[in-house]
């Protein structure tokens, strides 16, 4: 399928980045619907396959929703009226990006581009690293690829939180090395109970347990506000493909599913 996307028109107020990245994910079947049986055993409505993101003009719009989810997350204002120096490390909410492997890896990569070119006062010299999933015994040796995490503020990036059992161990990586976990991004927030019985989605028993910020590029219910498409009910305007009855299918799963505590 074409990688070009279809321009959205402004719907349920979000960011234009948001809008181009949803257009972009369903034209080109990243998020895509259906029924699909997930590892938890439910039965989702859709499925968000972050591997498809497999072109350069793909990985470009990526990296653009991340490095605006990030923006947002941490405005350049915020950093720089307390400041008492004008540099670029004294400004900047973090040192390094920090992908798990495998998928963050390339998540990092670009991402630290991105907002190098974005905001290049601030993030100039942003670093980036990763793991190995297995230590390396020759060459430079060790577990992790990039730059040190010792001293280091560090921001996950990531695809998405499903256990969180990916994020766990990367947050543990991090603080053995010396590093400093200020907060992790994701690209969906399904906002779904994390297991049966409790009440928390798999972000907010991270954010809590870990004790830092969660950001995610799109969350299921900015999924189902956003504005029709021409979908199978045949609407028009808003996201081509995401229609009524692709938004009615993702509200039922949240009714069953969803989260209680986001």
């Amino acid at each position: 399928m074409s990688t070009a996307s279809i321009a959205p028109s402004p719907a349920a107020g979000l960011p234009a980045y948001k809008l181009s990245f949803i257009n972009t994910c369903v034209t080109n079947s990243i998020l895509r619907f259906g029924t699909f049986t997930l590892k938890s055993g439910r039965v989702s409505p859709y499925f968000f396959q972050a591997g498809a993101f497999n072109t350069g003009s793909l990985l470009s719009s990526l990296a653009t929703a991340y490095a605006e989810t990030i923006l947002q997350a941490f405005p350049a204002q915020a950093y720089s009226v307390n400041s008492k120096s004008s540099s670029a490390a004294a400004q900047a909410p973090f040192d390094l990006l920090f992908g798990p492997a495998y998928k963050g890896i390339p998540l990092a990569t670009i991402t630290a581009l991105k907002l190098a070119e974005l905001d290049p006062v601030r993030f100039e010299g942003l670093g980036y690293a990763f793991n190995r999933k297995e230590a390396k015994s020759h060459g430079e040796g060790g577990s992790i690829v990039g730059m040190p995490l010792a001293g280091k503020r560090v921001l996950i990036v990531d695809d998405v939180i499903t256990a969180g059992t990916a994020i766990r161990e990367s947050v543990g990586i991090i603080r053995e090395s010396g590093g400093v976990v200020v907060g992790i991004v994701v690209a969906l927030d399904r906002m779904e109970r994390v297991r049966e019985g409790s009440e928390e989605s798999a972000i907010a028993e991270v954010r809590r347990e870990v004790g830092c910020g969660v950001w995610s590029v799109l969350s299921l219910e900015e999924l189902v506000e956003v504005g029709a498409g021409t979908g199978a009910s045949g609407e028009t305007g808003g996201v081509a493909g995401l229609g009524e009855e692709e938004r009615e299918g993702m509200r039922r799963y949240r009714e069953v599913y969803g989260a209680r505590k986001v």
